[in-house]
């Protein structure tokens, strides 16, 4: 029995010292990263006596390359921002301004009216304002007796 435990001891250190290589299957997904990655836009929300506000910066972006949607519940934006010039990647120091494709949805604190919001560029901040619907969310009925 002692040689068995021995025997045992010798292929266990055998096997931990021996490097194996390991075959990992995956599926062969070819995604085209280009269209595929898209950046999530930082934000501020914020609210005063009347509206929502949210603001994000996007300089560097086209007007015509925003589109804001929004619902009772929610704003989505989505955009893209271009480079201005093509740049060999071994030619850059630090590369960390995301360029391409970004979007951002939020699920707001209160109810707006999507009809009545507006959405304004200046300096590189987009702000949407979003008028708060004051709709009560339960109604007291008085029960009559007949």
């Amino acid at each position: 029995m002692e040689e068995n435990k021995e025997d045992i001891f010798a292929e266990l250190a055998k096997v931990k010292s021996e490097p194996k290589s390991l075959k990992i299957e995956t599926e062969d997904t070819s995604l085209d990263l280009e269209e595929e990655v898209e950046g999530q836009l930082t934000v501020d929300v914020y609210q005063n006596k009347d509206v929502v506000v949210v603001q994000s910066t996007v300089a560097g972006v086209n007007p015509e390359n925003l589109e804001i949607n929004i619902t009772n519940e929610s704003v989505t934006i989505h955009g893209k921002r271009e480079k201005m010039e093509k740049i060999e990647e071994k030619d850059y120091f630090y590369q960390e301004c995301f360029w391409g494709r970004f979007s951002r949805s939020i699920i707001l604190p209160q109810e707006v009216d999507p009809e009545k919001s507006t959405a304004s560029l200046k300096n590189g901040v987009l702000t949407i304002k979003m008028p708060k619907l004051n709709r009560k969310k339960a109604k007291k009925l008085k029960v009559k007796i007949d």
